[in-house]
């Protein structure tokens, strides 16, 4: 990944509820403090030596900032940048697409529809260093999109059910280098953990604290960089023992959403 590509939140906004996190915060969003969060942001991925683009925010998309979810990028088995849009759960969300197959179209992405319910990178998220794909079900994509996926950019696919809160497998699961995840156990199945923990050799655990209140696991990792909202300080310990820089930001207006610092950016290749 080269960088990444970010909505600016003029028009975010709780005005219902599509997951648990968002109950009780129709209207309180501070649109100015989220401005603000998220010109930090940007600033962060760039002083980590991330390419930053823009995507137009559409009027009446209040959940366009989360750039994750309606589409999904990667580069194929022949080298070529693919993007696949999603199919949304909410049609109040179904708009956002089509302003990513502009987009995408417009940057010598090869753009395709995925067939099935898939929200893009919130549910389907890429193993650094390795032609793997982890993909989570259950709650707003469906299983049988991963073998699509498979097909389309040449990998091996790995699935994990969700049953918890924990709506998009980037709220729960963030591969931090090839043999290393920050994880929050109870959002999987038995056998999903076991999953996890035969394909990675070291996995860091959040507790429900650091996973649910501050979306720890909603991080993103560049190299040995690690973005992640602040507030969970015995977390971020383990990540800097574990080798890593940290780079905690603050998205409190966005978690009133039920998204942090990995569902505010999409791939850029």
């Amino acid at each position: 990944m080269k960088g990444v590509l970010l909505c600016p939140p003029d028009h975010f906004d709780v005005v219902d509820v599509k997951n648990v996190f968002m109950k009780g915060q129709a209207g309180k969003v501070d649109r100015a403090r989220a401005r603000e969060q998220w010109d930090a942001l940007a600033e962060t991925f760039r002083g980590i030596g991330l390419e930053v683009e823009t995507l137009p925010p559409t009027p009446g998309c209040e959940d366009m900032v989360f750039c994750a979810n309606p589409s999904f990028t990667g580069v194929n088995r022949h080298g070529r940048k693919v993007a696949v849009l999603s199919r949304m759960r909410h049609e109040s969300r179904q708009r956002e697409v089509e302003a990513h197959r502009r987009w995408f179209s417009e940057h010598g992405y090869d753009v395709i529809e995925s067939p099935v319910l898939f929200e893009g990178g919130g549910d389907a998220v890429w193993h650094p260093g390795r032609r793997i794909l982890w993909g989570g079900y259950g709650q707003r994509s469906v299983a049988e999109v991963y073998p699509f996926l498979g097909i389309v950019f040449g990998v091996e696919t790995l699935t994990l059910e969700l049953k918890t809160d924990f709506y998009h497998l980037d709220t729960c699961l963030c591969p931090l280098d090839p043999k290393t995840a920050l994880v929050y156990p109870k959002a999987f199945t038995r056998a999903g953990n076991t999953l996890i923990r035969r394909n990675f050799k070291r996995v860091i655990e959040a507790d429900e604290r650091e996973a649910r209140d501050g979306f720890a696991c909603n991080a993103l990792a560049s190299g040995k960089h690690v973005v992640i909202q602040r507030g969970s300080a015995a977390l971020e310990e383990k990540l800097r023992q574990a080798g890593f820089t940290i780079h905690p930001v603050e998205t409190g207006e966005f978690l009133k959403s039920g998204g942090s610092v990995y569902c505010m950016k999409q791939w850029l290749f």
